[in-house]
């Protein structure tokens, strides 16, 4: 153990601190550490919970990239069908870090009761459709299963439910328009099997689910035929790379798109979460550095003396001077502590018991989302003690301005 080492410890545990001056400026310093922290922890995973919860939620209901027909149709409706026999279907083998690819199809309508009706957009799935993401979002029933012969099994979601009326087990009459408006509609008597809550109201008001062989049936389309192909992919973080990479691999005929193309406001919207959150982080380090130069310099001026008698015995300034950076760095992780105590503990109150709710019509989500990475953790409390300790550098040399002599008087 060094000198320096020695004699910050008893600094630090020295009785002189419970009577002292700086006792009452280092209790807030350390509590401006503590509350900085649990600020960036906070912004740090509700932050980056709501990106990606928002992101689950859209690739839930459209996949992570779309391929379709090469043509001017901009609505959600399928309209020119997709030969199902594509070299990238069932399994997307020209590009790597594909998860998941999926044939679907979708259908305006209109579902009409004796009292009101609601118009929808029928998204026909096969057995090859991924529905883990709505084992979340269900809150009745189960889910649908089109493995077998064409059935009438439809999930629909509470917005609807509720709207219309309706409850697990309801039977009722979908009406879809043919090419030609001046047809007889189709109908299609349909049977909840399943009731869904994503939260997402842009979604929620719209999509129901049914079999995509109606679809086929009442387009005309052979069986094997779909209206887009959903991609998933491992890592969206590189969604806009492998969306280039599909888009050279697929047909000149065909087209693709990724969600963040797609859905490019709510994507611009969440990539100033980034901005935001690296704003929140600054200002709390400069504003617990800050603390923590006010605690240093009263340090230093209250053992003035002592400084001068170990200059008088021969210790270099820069020896001094890590003396108090020691006791500074110790000050700083008793706040760190604290701050990850009651940080942590306040993320998973609210990850687990959704104590704070927020207003799924402005932001997709109907309770703030809590995203904890140990990473993301470590690299924070890394982060903080480096750039305090830097901070800390400039006002520790006021101690080679001290002399011995004078010092040594100093009371």
């Amino acid at each position: 153990m060094n000198l320096e080492y020695f004699i910050a410890k008893r600094l630090i545990k020295g009785k002189e601190h419970k009577s002292s001056i700086s006792a009452p400026i280092i209790k807030i310093a350390i509590a401006a550490i503590a509350m900085g922290f649990i600020m960036m922890l906070i912004a740090i995973a509700t932050g980056v919970g709501l990106q990606k919860k928002i992101r689950e939620k859209i690739s839930a209901f459209n996949g992570h990239i779309q391929i379709f027909n090469y043509d001017n149709n901009t609505s959600d409706v399928s309209v020119n069908p997709i030969s199902i026999h594509q070299d990238f279907y069932p399994e997307f083998k020209n590009v790597e870090g594909i998860k998941h690819v999926q044939a679907v199809a979708t259908k305006g309508g209109i579902i009409r009761t004796e009292d009101t009706f609601e118009g929808i957009i029928a998204k026909g799935v096969g057995n090859d459709y991924n529905w883990g993401p709505f084992e979340e979002f269900l809150v009745e029933g189960r889910l649908s299963d089109y493995s077998e012969k064409r059935n009438e099994e439809v999930l629909i979601s509470r917005y609807l439910a509720n709207r219309l009326k309706f409850e697990l087990g309801t039977e009722f009459w979908a009406f879809f328009l043919k090419d030609n408006v001046n047809d007889i509609p189709n109908q299609i008597k349909l049977k909840i099997v399943g009731i869904y809550d994503s939260g997402f109201q842009d979604f929620d008001t719209n999509y129901i689910f049914i079999d995509l062989r109606h679809i086929q049936r009442m387009n005309r389309w052979k069986d094997d035929e779909i209206g887009t192909f959903e991609v998933f992919i491992e890592d969206f973080n590189q969604i806009e790379q492998k969306g280039r990479e599909i888009y050279g691999s697929t047909l000149s005929t065909l087209d693709s798109q990724t969600i963040s193309s797609k859905y490019y406001t709510i994507f611009e919207w969440l990539a100033l979460f980034d901005f935001n959150i690296a704003i929140i982080i600054g200002i709390m380090i400069i504003v617990g550095g800050i603390n923590m130069i006010t605690a240093l310099l009263v340090l230093i001026l209250e053992r003035t003396q002592m400084i001068g008698i170990l200059k008088a015995l021969g210790s270099s300034n820069w020896s001094i001077r890590k003396v108090f950076l020691y006791n500074a760095a110790y000050l700083i992780g008793i706040g760190l502590f604290w701050g990850n105590v009651i940080g942590v503990g306040l993320l998973l109150l609210q990850k687990y018991f959704g104590l704070i709710s927020l207003d799924p019509s402005s932001y997709y989500v109907s309770e703030a989302p809590v995203y904890l990475n140990p990473v993301h953790i470590v690299l924070l409390n890394v982060g903080t003690l480096i750039l305090c300790m830097l901070m800390l550098l400039v006002p520790s040399y006021i101690i080679t301005k001290i002399s011995p002599a004078r010092s040594i008087k100093f009371e």
